[in-house]
């Protein structure tokens, strides 16, 4: 999305008791601070208070953000560079916070001037004749941000500007820089601009940046025109384009001063933290339900059968637990309509229920093989068997978070339930009611829910899901049987 603001985003209001005029701004000792130079202050500052300096970036406080910080402290423009779904985009637009809050510019000044820094001639001339009566205008700091994602297609008057054929034949002159519409770099002066995918620009538009790197200013279709740029610039990259391919020009990559790798979240804590933060779930979902979905994408991404090149996103876990959370969500709202479905034909049993709360299960895990199958790149000797590789490693990152969670734990009143011949029926629309009522009085349950995070009381749902995650988990380390029925349904049952 080529954008300069966010999306729907509207200007703050500046606080009234600001300066309203250059002398009033001179008055209160406001001094001329480069972006760079103000980056450095503020991050400065907040060292030195102890404030969060990247909210909501998670796993990168001992890797990434200490070359975030060099670089910023250093006054370099960087690259970063990363498979898909690192959250590099999520760190380049934290940068903005970074900014001050408020800074003054020369009212309808498209480059963004400061009004003790003026560019262009006119905004110069307007000093010249205003001085301190120069009423001055305040940007806040959420539109100081601008963003281009590199494609094929994309101009050097889309990133730099081209000359606006309207204003020439307003009569203006070619040699006038009023002639010039200004493209997304110069617009974001004094201001964070990114360019995400840079390998995806045409080379002839790399080549565009040169100056805007080294020489900090533009040039557009030859103008003699100088027009000394203010502003950091940030890029993001896969490092296969970027190292391999050759498709970012070696002069350009010279120019950054800065490369710094991005890397997913490096132990399962940070995948299940970042999980919890981003995914918006629409039902609860356990704790040792996301514990396999965030086993499954580490699982997933070092998966032989999968392409290393592209990566696993971050998404991928953050999709999944969403979906896991809308199966449950469906499960309640089935199970609702059934009821009363009952109830209004006369079922006693219809009317007395009470309501199936959404919680998630082990079992409506199964529906993300399918449904994030788009989401994984794999070797090309695994066409075919896509849902498979995935429905073996959710099996495994199942049988993982079961050591974990109830090593050590006599789950033998478990096993016991489905001697001689019994079984457990479970599946996406039995209900905790039912399944709990099949399972009765069970010798260690209240310690198996427990160490799954469920409390001390726990709601019928909640244990219902405390159940199944362990037969299941008593099925993949082959203490249990387990058939599918035609209906869907699971029945868990004695091996033999």
């Amino acid at each position: 999305m080529d954008r300069v603001t966010a999306p729907n985003q509207v200007s703050p209001v500046p606080p009234a008791d600001l300066p309203s005029t250059l002398g009033e701004l001179r008055a209160t000792g406001h001094r001329y601070r480069t972006v760079k130079q103000e980056l450095r202050d503020n991050l400065l500052a907040r060292m030195g208070s102890g404030e969060d300096r990247f909210p909501g970036i998670v796993g990168y406080e001992d890797t990434v953000l200490p070359g975030v910080e060099r670089a910023l402290l250093a006054g370099h423009d960087m690259v970063l560079l990363g498979e898909r779904g690192q959250g590099k985009t999520r760190l380049i637009r934290s940068l903005g916070a970074l900014l001050d809050e408020w800074t003054p510019v020369i009212p309808g000044s498209v480059l963004n001037e400061h009004p003790m820094h003026p560019l262009t001639p006119a905004s110069q001339a307007l000093v010249d004749s205003a001085g301190d009566d120069l009423a001055i205008g305040w940007l806040h700091r959420s539109m100081r941000y601008g963003e281009k994602l590199a494609t094929p297609d994309t101009s050097v008057g889309d990133l730099i500007g081209d000359v606006d054929p309207i204003r020439l034949a307003q009569g203006r002159t070619l040699g006038d820089p009023e002639t010039i519409h200004f493209g997304l770099v110069p617009r974001t002066n004094r201001g964070v601009f990114a360019v995400n995918e840079l390998p995806d620009l045409a080379e002839r538009i790399q080549v565009a940046l040169l100056n805007v790197l080294e020489e900090r200013d533009i040039q557009v279709r030859g103008y003699q025109l100088r027009l000394p740029l203010d502003l950091l610039l940030v890029a993001s990259a896969n490092p296969e384009d970027y190292t391999n391919r050759g498709r970012i020009i070696t002069p350009l990559k010279d120019r950054f001063g800065a490369e710094i790798r991005t890397h997913y979240p490096l132990d399962l804590d940070l995948e299940l933290a970042l999980i919890r933060q981003e995914a918006d779930l629409v039902a609860v979902v356990p704790e040792h339900v996301l514990e396999v979905l965030a086993r499954f994408a580490r699982d997933v991404r070092e998966s032989p059968s999968v392409d290393p090149r592209s990566g696993v996103s971050a998404r991928f876990a953050i999709a999944a637990a969403e979906t896991v959370a809308a199966a449950a969500l469906r499960r309640s709202g089935l199970l609702a309509g059934a009821s009363a479905g009952a109830g209004a034909s006369g079922g006693a049993a219809g009317t007395a229920s009470r309501p199936e709360a959404p919680v998630a299960r082990i079992g409506d895990t199964v529906s993300v093989t399918s449904t994030l199958r788009g989401k994984v790149e794999f070797e090309s000797g695994e066409e075919g068997r896509e849902i498979e590789v995935l429905a073996h490693l959710l099996r495994t990152a199942t049988a993982e978070t079961f050591r974990a969670r109830l090593a050590g734990l006599d789950l033998s009143g478990f096993t016991a339930i489905v001697a001689e011949g019994g079984a457990v029926e479970t599946g996406e629309l039995v209900s905790s009611s039912e399944l709990l009522r099949q399972v009765g009085t069970v010798p260690g349950l209240a310690k198996v829910l427990d160490r799954l995070g469920l409390g001390d009381a726990p709601s019928p749902e909640e244990a219902a899901a405390g159940i199944e995650f362990v037969l299941e988990g008593l099925h993949l380390t082959r203490r249990l049987g387990k058939d599918v029925t035609d209906s869907g349904r699971t029945v868990y049952g004695d091996r033999d």
